[in-house]
């Protein structure tokens, strides 16, 4: 087994879960844990983006730097968590222990899956068909898509974060659902026990 968790994606919500494993680290459930990251950023909506509006960042960010500062800070601070990076993903297949991921260059095991990709109907992964809809929060004539899923979870160990989550396209959104399905992958490695990880001034 590769990975415990892999995410697909790192914009917003794939950095976000990320970032949230990471910390997760010195806690006894999560020591043993292997995370890894596919940082394929290439059609990310951040690239263009300007932000003026986000509660802690500086007035005139650009998301483009944010996805090059995410990378970094997930580096910097939990260098344990993999990040994969000039790959994409063509497919997702299950295995007897969770999936299967391949991409253009290697195929990797992976007992949990998160996809955070972008919602646009460009979606090329193997084996998501069935869960594709139309996004829900969308406009319509705009073409989105989202993946069908139950509070975060399109089936066991599988999840889906951000826009393709079904969330409207904010960024402070995309990086709350990356969060927050980090927290309830951490709660299933606590045994169930609702887990988050706080950082506290000593």
């Amino acid at each position: 087994m590769d990975f415990d968790v892999l995410i697909i994606g790192g914009g917003a919500a794939g950095l976000s879960c990320a970032l949230v494993l990471g910390s997760a680290k010195p806690k006894v459930f999560a020591a043993e844990k292997s995370v890894g990251v596919i940082t394929h950023q290439k059609t990310s909506h951040l690239q263009n983006a300007l932000f003026n509006n986000v509660l802690g960042l500086k007035p005139g960010t650009l998301g483009k730097d944010l996805l090059g500062n995410g990378k970094r800070q997930l580096n910097d601070l939990y260098p344990h968590v993999q990040q994969i990076e000039k790959e994409k993903v063509k497919s997702i297949s299950k295995n007897n222990t969770g999936f299967t991921v391949e991409t253009n260059k290697n195929n990797y095991e992976a007992k949990t899956v998160v996809i955070a990709v972008g919602y646009t109907n460009l979606l090329t992964i193997k084996g998501l068909e069935n869960y594709i809809e139309t996004h829900p929060k969308a406009a319509i004539e705009k073409d989105r898509i989202w993946l069908k899923n139950n509070n975060h979870k399109i089936e066991e160990n599988l999840y889906v974060a951000g826009t393709l989550a079904g969330w409207r396209s904010q960024y402070a959104i995309a990086c709350g659902s990356g969060a927050h399905v980090a927290t309830d992958i951490l709660t299933e490695w606590n045994d169930g026990k609702h887990t988050k990880v706080h950082d506290k001034v000593s």
